[in-house]
């Protein structure tokens, strides 16, 4: 048991990310600069929207919340494939509830280092920064784990 523990940890010490950037520095870059539990970062080809990196779990990428720049709610897989296939910059922010305690923030765009690839990032809760903040965040966190 133990050695399989083992050989799964270096393999994951090993995982490389988008643009052959290492998964650990970018997690890490992503985690220092918009870093959350309510958090999703999701990085796709540009052209065919293939999913490549997840920051979050699968449940917080899936959840709909308000668009904000528009009528329907969405989920970041959803705006995903729009914006890796059309790709149209997305900063936009909202409250996520009744009483407005909450909002939500949506940034999207193409990374600016590497065009080849599209980024959608979604945050909620009840001190969201703006989603033009989180797309400057991105792209400096993009930039420092080495894209």
């Amino acid at each position: 048991m133990k050695r399989t523990t083992l050989a799964l940890l270096a393999l994951t010490a090993c995982s490389k990310g988008p643009n052959q950037v290492s998964q650990e520095k970018l997690d890490d870059a992503i985690s220092d600069a918009i870093g959350d539990p309510n958090t999703c970062v999701l990085v796709a080809d540009s052209g065919t929207g293939k999913l490549i990196y997840r920051f979050g779990s699968h449940v917080v990428c899936a959840k709909t919340w308000p668009a904000c720049d528009n009528v329907t709610p969405r989920n970041a897989n959803e705006l995903l494939q729009t914006v890796a296939k059309v790709p149209t910059p997305v900063a936009a922010s909202c409250a996520s509830n009744p009483d407005g305690s909450r909002g939500v923030s949506w940034a999207a765009g193409v990374i600016d280092a590497d065009p080849d690839e599209s980024f959608v990032a979604v945050m909620e809760g009840p001190n969201t920064p703006p989603g033009r903040v989180i797309a400057e965040k991105l792209q400096a966190a993009f930039k420092k784990a080495g894209f």
